[in-house]
């Protein structure tokens, strides 16, 4: 029986390689250019931001990587310099800037400075998260999964959108999760005051992401700035590091993820593909997975709530008093 398990997890290992060479091959022959772009990606020092920021540094880009922890990102944009090589020189950028979603103070300041010293915004990548971590919260008293992964994000969007617009044709991404389809935005309790489930908190802040690129859409008809939302698929990165897995169970998890989960740069293929591909060019308000536009259940296309949404969001974060 061992063996035939052994066997059965070595052909899917082999199946699964394969299919992330054709992957690779096909990512290959679509990279375009970004020459004269500049991005911003939120979390942009590991998992799919890294890889996100990798490509479009490959494809010319100036890359802003807005990141809390300063020295790893400095690590991370030295070993993604070594690895697109010295072809980039001269033509794409790698910027790091200190950037705490956790804050509403650090999210001011870092837009304060981009607003200082960047002439344009072409691409905004909204990444970064937290995902089923235990009760805690933000810098401002905020549940840390709602207030990092939606009204972080709330906050930098509205604040860099002066220019964007000035910028634009450009785009914002928003990436979210298929997870969202578990969640439910209750507006009595959105700061998880009265009961907190880790796995549905981090559901509701997938669905919120959802809402708000979709009310931001609306918002922005007319603009030039289209905002789309995606899910990655189910991706190996660091994001599930308070996911505990038992002992026992974690070499069987280690196999089947390397072979069934998609690797880093697999996971940001959506995202690289709605930051810089024509074919999305003017496309706004949509939700993708694997660079295909996808449905949406219909409580991720409620606008009353989404503005509702919007609308508290807003005095939150401190937009409206």
């Amino acid at each position: 029986m061992a063996a035939a398990l052994s066997a059965l997890a070595l052909g899917a290992g082999l199946l699964a390689a394969a299919w992330r060479w054709l992957r690779g091959a096909a990512r290959a022959l679509t990279a375009g250019s970004m020459r004269g772009k500049t991005v911003i990606i939120t979390g942009a020092n590991s998992g799919l931001g890294r890889a996100a920021a990798a490509e479009l540094l490959r494809m010319r880009a100036r890359v802003i990587m807005g990141c809390r922890d300063r020295a790893r990102a400095e690590r991370a944009a030295r070993e993604i310099r070594a690895e697109v090589g010295e072809r980039a020189e001269g033509e794409g950028e790698l910027v790091v800037r200190e950037l705490d979603l956790a804050s509403l103070r650090s999210v001011r300041a870092f837009c304060h400075r981009v607003l200082q010293e960047e002439s344009r915004l072409d691409v905004l990548i909204n990444n970064a998260g937290v995902f089923q971590c235990p009760y805690m919260k933000t810098e401002d008293g905020f549940e840390m999964q709602f207030g990092v992964n939606h009204l972080g994000h709330f906050l930098l969007t509205n604040l860099l959108l002066g220019l964007l617009k000035n910028s634009a044709p450009s785009r914002v991404v928003v990436v979210s999760s298929k997870l969202y389809k578990y969640g439910e935005i209750n507006f009595e309790d959105l700061n998880s005051e009265i009961s907190y489930n880790k796995s549905f908190c981090y559901s509701r802040s997938k669905l919120a992401n959802i809402l708000f690129a979709r009310e931001l859409a609306r918002r922005l008809e007319g603009t030039g700035v289209t905002v789309n939302s995606l899910h990655p698929g189910i991706v190996r990165t660091n994001l599930g590091r308070h996911v505990n897995i038992p002992l026992l169970a974690k070499p069987l998890f280690n196999l089947v993820s390397w072979a069934f989960f998609k690797t880093p740069l697999e996971g940001a293929q959506t995202s690289i593909y709605l930051a810089s591909s024509p074919d999305v060019e003017g496309v706004t308000g949509k939700y993708f997975g694997d660079c295909k536009e996808e449905e949406l259940l219909p409580k991720a296309m409620d606008d009353l709530v989404a503005r509702k949404l919007w609308d508290i969001s807003e005095v939150m974060v401190g937009l409206l008093k």
